[in-house]
């Protein structure tokens, strides 16, 4: 297999013009989606406990179970997505299906039901990844894909700041339920803002659908299986930020008290949310202006903003000021990560694989975040928090020696 051209010079006009209609339209999807279903993500707690009276274990369950199916959908939905034309059939019935789903969990009136309506819910919301990715591929030029991917990420996060905001104010108005079933408005929006995309988007040029087919080995080849190997690394150090959040929690309770710590430490998350969305158009653009390899490189110094920030996570210091250093790194370093890993997936995968391999991409990235907390986990209750995050910098060291193998022609 060969690799792919070279990027066109950034610099040259006709790549200048990438904030297109078809650009703004998925970004504009990102953000509403992750209003829509951060309202029921945020007050599913409230929901079974309170209202179902349901022990925690079943939130675990369920929670548990959706994220595992999500996982599963990725990779099947990049096997869907390699068809231009199918993946914007998925990409549309994605998002609308998320929708609905989600804000159905208001009318639940069984445990059991919530965990069915939650777990395909998120089966969907999987499906739609790959192909919501490959579709932003379609629409901008391959010098652009930094800048696009920054957009779509920085998007994607603020609909993760203003959702439960939006949520906090639904039920101080109308309560959980009403809360939760009015979710389905901005979801079905984001629905109709990929439609909107779609139809600023080349339509493709052969009407024969490609047949649905695994294809792993073409997708691991060359310079993007290098890519992939790196990801994985990355991944399996990438811990939940409830983990993070914990570790402020853990840190700060004993000098402020807990109810106080709990309310500095969601703070000092919101700090990350902000640093991630402010940081992912630059790094985007910062990937575009350094060519060919851009990608990898400022891949590269996100990782190490983890590293360190995890480095700072193994101090045992209860200092505010200190606190939020390592939060606004990894936020930094987040914002980086992913417009760099799906910038350089876009460029380095074969147009006929795109779908699959961001399907690998997202597969990774869950499989890997989920040992990755599950790991620290077991570190920070056995050993101690410190022992966890040095598991997780050696991680990040890993991550980056893998770039830099991947970084050499």
């Amino acid at each position: 297999m060969t690799n792919p051209p070279p990027l066109a010079d950034p610099t040259t006009p006709e790549q200048e013009r990438w904030l297109t209609p078809g650009v703004r339209g998925i970004g504009t999807a990102s953000f509403l989606a992750d209003v829509g279903h951060e309202i029921p993500t945020a007050l599913l707690p409230s929901l079974l406990t309170s209202t179902l009276g349901a022990p925690a274990a079943a939130l675990g369950v369920i929670e548990g179970v959706s994220d595992a199916l999500a996982g599963a959908a990725r990779f099947g939905g990049g096997v869907l997505a390699d068809d231009p034309a199918r993946r914007r059939k998925v990409a549309v019935g994605g998002y609308a299906t998320t929708a609905v789903l989600g804000a159905a969990t208001a009318g639940a009136t069984a445990v059991w039901q919530v965990g069915v309506l939650r777990a395909t819910a998120w089966t969907a919301r999987g499906l739609r990844v790959p192909a919501r990715n490959a579709l932003l591929a379609d629409i901008v030029p391959a010098a652009a894909y930094g800048r696009a991917y920054g957009f779509e990420r920085m998007m994607d996060n603020l609909g993760a700041i203003f959702g439960p905001l939006l949520a906090l104010g639904l039920v101080a108005a109308l309560g959980v339920q009403w809360a939760i079933g009015l979710s389905v408005i901005p979801g079905l929006l984001a629905a109709i803002a990929i439609i909107y995309a779609i139809r600023h988007t080349p339509k493709p040029t052969s009407r024969d659908k490609i047949p649905l087919k695994i294809r792993i080995r073409p997708v691991l080849q060359g310079d993007l299986g290098k890519l992939m190997a790196a990801v994985a690394a990355f991944e399996i150090g990438n811990i939940a930020a409830t983990l993070l959040i914990l570790r402020a929690t853990d840190l700060l309770a004993p000098g402020h008290g807990t109810k106080t710590a709990t309310t500095i430490a969601l703070g000092l998350y919101t700090a990350y949310n902000l640093a991630a969305t402010l940081a992912s158009v630059p790094a985007g653009r910062l990937a575009d202006r350094l060519g060919t390899r851009g990608p990898i490189q400022v891949l590269a110094a996100g990782v190490a903003a983890f590293a360190l920030a995890y480095g700072l996570f193994t101090i045992n210091s209860a200092a505010i000021a200190f606190l939020a250093l390592p939060f606004l790194l990894a936020g930094i370093g987040i914002g980086a990560v992913e417009t760099a890993q799906h910038s350089a997936v876009a460029a380095l995968a074969p147009k006929d694989l795109r779908g699959s391999a961001f399907g690998m991409l997202a597969t990774v990235q869950s499989l890997g975040n989920l040992a990755a907390s599950a790991i620290a986990g077991i570190l920070w209750t056995v050993i101690s928090p410190t022992a966890a995050f040095t598991y997780l910098t050696a991680w990040m060291l890993l991550a980056l020696l893998g770039l830099g193998v991947s970084s050499r022609h």
